[in-house]
């Protein structure tokens, strides 16, 4: 009997976070009165991270990958292996409650129109993590890694951006979430198509998100769905000197290139 829900977990470079996020799932999981499955897929997969999978968690499909592959490419791969109706795409920082995967699929199922919901995002310490976005403009990344920002016009661009308006009490349609916590409808994942393989790290859930807006399915913000998030941003912010010497502030911008270069003339998909 295939499962309801396949829980897809995508790793990178940290065993002990995994284990963390594995032993949340099955905890908060258990007697769920739903067939789930659980898909790992890890990225640079070391020794420890083998041997996590191979003795605590056998029951998990495990795709480990040698290199540096790329969220992306952790994300399509669990995409394809799925054989749920649901599909909740994870990062491995991310923990989940009892209620997070049967109120994702509620709202699913209670609004059709509807193929991607993403859950409130909260800090460890009970604070608000914002995870729900306006599309980006050329002159957002900048406005965020350096001191322009903290300009008066910089803020106002900021504050749109970040949504500062919304309350986050209640669920809307909103241009993109990020991809460390996706809930989806995999057929209509399938119709929209794989993460794009010219993005290796940054702007792919953007990118995302405004496809299925494109195919007519609404992206929709659920803050009665809540997971917690251990969120290391690795970006560099505040000086000029940090855009030219942080690897992946520099992935950042030739992602966001891509990303106005491929929409470039293009219009912006209405939310709803």
């Amino acid at each position: 009997m295939e499962p309801l829900v396949s829980i897809a977990v995508n790793g990178y470079k940290n065993p002990e976070l995994l284990r963390l996020c594995l032993q949340a799932l099955y905890r908060e999981l258990e007697g769920a009165p739903f067939l789930y499955e659980v898909i790992v897929a890890d990225s640079a997969t070391e020794e420890d991270t083998e041997l996590i999978m191979r003795e605590e968690f056998p029951e998990a499909r495990f795709f480990p990958f040698t290199d540096n592959v790329g969220f992306k490419k952790l994300f399509n791969t669990s995409l394809e292996e799925a054989r749920g109706k649901y599909v909740f795409l994870i990062n491995s920082d991310i923990l989940i409650k009892r209620d997070t995967i049967p109120t994702l699929m509620r709202y699913l199922e209670e609004h059709p129109e509807t193929k991607l919901v993403g859950p409130k995002q909260m800090n460890f310490n009970g604070t608000l993590q914002l995870s729900c976005f306006r599309y980006y403009q050329p002159e957002t990344i900048l406005y965020r890694r350096t001191w322009l920002g903290r300009l008066p016009f910089g803020r106002r661009h900021l504050d749109w951006f970040l949504m500062s308006e919304y309350d986050h009490a209640s669920p809307r349609g909103v241009d993109w979430i990020t991809g460390s916590a996706m809930f989806v409808e995999r057929e209509a994942a399938l119709t929209v198509g794989p993460m794009d393989d010219r993005f290796f790290m940054y702007m792919e859930d953007v990118d995302w998100c405004r496809r299925f807006w494109e195919h007519g399915f609404r992206v929709v913000y659920d803050p009665e769905a809540v997971a917690y998030h251990y969120h290391a941003k690795g970006s560099a912010r505040g000086g000029i000197l940090g855009l030219f010497f942080n690897r992946l502030t520099w992935w950042h911008i030739a992602s966001a290139y891509r990303y106005f270069m491929k929409y470039l003339g293009k219009p912006v998909p209405e939310v709803r």
